[in-house]
């Protein structure tokens, strides 16, 4: 016989919208072969009844035949002849409803017993396992979505206990009905092949009988085509019999492998976390919004495709894109209604990042498999091998170095062909920025001080002021060791001549002892992604970096409200990693940071999607901007200070000529009044003389004229 396609039992644990797919097809087939099956059912039957009737109704018509000469006919008269011919055609008659009864008998048995048994029995069996697999099913969602919703909160144990135990339940029961399930639609298969040939092979075998009976001109021909019918059927028989043993054994070897994977938070120990995998599928709960706050779960089959995250839900024939992980970042975030929640972020949008919040007990895999699909592990040949050998390099750089010259030896470049990643802000009396020399030796201590405490998530500057605003009442305004600004400055950006927006995630900063050269941002690099996979910490803080002409600012891109503020004439050191691309950190400098004056020194640590080169040269590029327009400042104010000078050397002059122009006049005026006045004289010819009121009237208005003229 031809192989026959199977359903895979070493699938049903997994449960993917493929196996239900393929699940699909054979319901299917088992519907069409009930359906056929039915039909020829009937059509048997008939043939059964048929079969019956003519053996009675050859029956009944000897019986007549024999009666016949009993018959009393008005217009006939006794015929002897035809009474002995009707006599002999009933004893043909007769015997030949004896053969007819016989075949009946045969047909029953072999025809009809077969076809009936697998109707009734076998049909039966799968519409009822059919039912019973969609309830465990049904139950299997029921106890997983009560699960999801199970609190954060450790208030009651005996829920959560009752509710694993149900989870625990269900799966077990929905993994073994599917088994026999499969099992029962698998051997169907066969049983379709033999329901259709037993009851021919009973037919023609009852017929043949029957002929046998009567006539024994039957070809050798047919009766060896028979009889291979019947050698076929048996070794059918013997195949389904062999393939029912293995796929009961294949059900044991299921039910023990994966006894662990029932629970749905499996024990680490017990089931290690693989973390080369290029390649993940499972069930997650992602959040969709329907309003402006709320939010709802659904629970959709996910899996990786290349550099694509793909959802299937029950009953789709194939899968839609959901994301392209290509180039994402993924990282565990905390959800108030869900556990084991893990957001990712792809930046190949056009206006903004798409983001996608999903939620699985599965968290470590799916989190490391997606961060080796970013690094595009899968483009090679053995992507496995690969990512347990980037695995095992992150994990040896866990393992502090001898000397700091080995521990760099990888992550320093050469002198000769260094691409200018790295600049020191020194400023020459010219103008120009000159890099600081690298020095050739430095020590681990010379650098980073020993436990040194690390800062791996960013603290609001705002919280940190409205928390410490009572304890610094009357004691002057807390300096921020970081470098950060507790206050909101208007908008310095707007008259900015540079403006240039990159993604950034804040891995960590801490404090150094110098910055004289790029060294210790490589330093810094080194132990804090060190401690972050010592202590398994996967979430970091995503922000946008805005570089300015007058500080850079790290915003929410949720809310767009600035977290934290780096003043650019702060900022001594900024450099990029050789090996990754998308590393990159400064260093801040604090002068009078200290109670005993000393600076504070703060590297703060990024990665960025884009290359940190070019987020350095931008750096770079504000500060000479920054530079040149401090110079034109400077060079307006001292040219508004010469033009105020001349002003005021301008009004001085003004003034004295104005004094010497009044001086003048007074001259004038006092060289008028000074005169001898003649006396008056009348009409006459007699002299007249004035009272002394008059006299007084006239001295007042010569001294209001002369008061007028010297105001004038």
């Amino acid at each position: 016989m031809p192989g026959i396609d199977k359903l895979p039992i070493e699938e049903t644990f997994e449960d993917s919208p493929q196996t239900r797919s393929l699940l699909g097809v054979f319901e299917e087939d088992a519907a069409a072969i009930s359906k056929y099956s039915q039909q020829l059912f009937q059509a048997m039957h008939r043939i059964y009844d048929a079969q019956n009737e003519l053996s009675a109704a050859t029956h009944l018509t000897s019986k007549l035949l024999k009666e016949y000469e009993k018959q009393r006919f008005p217009l006939c008269c006794d015929d002897e002849v035809m009474s002995s011919t009707l006599q002999q055609f009933a004893k043909v008659i007769d015997e030949l409803s004896s053969c007819h009864a016989v075949l009946s008998t045969q047909l029953a048995d072999a025809m009809m017993f077969p076809i009936t048994q697998f109707k009734e029995r076998d049909l039966k069996e799968i519409l009822t396992l059919k039912e019973v697999f969609q309830i465990a099913s049904d139950d299997h969602d029921m106890a997983v979505n009560r699960y999801s919703r199970l609190s954060k909160r450790r208030d009651n144990e005996k829920v959560k206990g009752e509710v694993m135990e149900d989870v625990y339940t269900s799966r077990k029961k929905q993994h073994q009905t599917m088994m026999h399930y499969f099992t029962a639609l698998n051997t169907l298969q066969y049983k379709k092949k033999m329901s259709l040939l037993e009851p021919l092979l009973g037919y023609m075998q009852a017929q043949i009988s029957f002929f046998k009976l009567g006539s024994e001109n039957l070809t050798q021909q047919w009766e060896d085509f028979l009889i291979d019918i019947g050698t076929s059927v048996q070794n059918v028989r013997r195949e389904m019999a062999g393939e029912v043993d293995v796929m009961q054994q294949t059900i044991q070897d299921m039910e023990q492998a994966n006894d662990l994977l029932y629970m749905p938070d499996p024990d680490p120990s017990l089931v290690p976390v693989n973390r080369n995998l290029t390649r993940k599928a499972g069930y997650l709960n992602t959040r969709n919004k329907t309003g402006l706050v709320s939010s709802s779960w659904e629970r959709q089959y996910f899996f990786t495709q290349g550099g694509n995250l793909m959802s299937q839900a029950r009953g789709d024939v194939a899968g839609g894109l959901v994301m392209d992980i290509d180039n994402c970042s993924v990282m565990a975030v905390d959800c108030e209604d869900r556990r084991f929640c893990f957001q990712i972020t792809s930046f190949d949008a056009v206006v903004s990042p798409n983001n996608t919040i999903l939620c699985s007990s599965f968290l470590p895999q799916w989190i490391a498999t997606i961060n080796n699909i970013s690094k595009r592990i899968y483009l090679s040949e053995n992507p496995e091998e690969i990512a347990a050998r980037v695995n095992q390099s992150a994990l040896e750089a866990v393992t502090p170095s001898p000397s700091f010259q080995q521990r760099h030896e990888s992550m320093r470049p050469s002198t000769q062909g260094r691409p200018p990643a790295a600049w020191a802000s020194s400023v020459s009396s010219a103008g120009s920025e000159t890099a600081s020399p690298a020095p050739s030796v430095l020590s681990l201590d010379a650098l980073v001080a020993p436990n040194t405490p690390i800062q791996f998530d960013i603290i609001s500057p705002v919280s940190e002021e409205d928390a410490g605003q009572a304890k610094a009442a009357g004691l002057g305004r807390r300096t921020n060791p970081f470098g950060e600004s507790g206050g909101t400055p208007a908008e310095e950006s707007e008259g900015s001549i540079l403006h240039q927006l990159f993604i950034a995630r804040f891995l960590g900063c801490m404090e150094v002892k110098n910055a004289d050269s790029s060294d210790v941002i490589y330093e810094t690099m080194r132990q804090i992604l060190a401690a972050r996979a010592i202590h398994n910490i996967f979430r970091m803080t995503e922000s946008h970096l805005l570089v300015t002409c007058e500080c850079l600012k790290l915003i929410d891109p949720q809310t767009q409200v600035t977290r934290l503020r780096f003043p650019l004439s702060s900022m001594v050191l900024c450099a990029a990693h050789q090996e990754n691309k998308r590393l990159f950190g400064f260093v801040l400098q604090t002068a009078g940071g200290r109670v005993d004056g000393r600076p504070i020194i703060v590297c703060y640590i990024f990665e960025s999607n884009n290359d940190g080169e070019k987020i350095c040269d931008s750096v770079g590029l504000a500060k000479q901007i920054a530079f040149h327009s401090e110079m034109d400042r400077e060079a307006m104010e001292k040219k508004k200070e010469q033009d105020k000078a001349k002003e005021k050397q301008q009004e001085e002059l003004s003034k004295q000529k104005q004094i010497e122009k009044d001086l003048e006049e007074q001259s004038r005026l006092i060289a008028a009044f000074s005169r001898p006045t003649p006396l008056a004289t009348g009409t006459d010819g007699q002299f007249l003389v004035l009272s002394n009121s008059q006299s007084e009237d006239s001295d007042a208005g010569v001294e209001g004229r002369e008061k007028g003229e010297s105001e004038a």
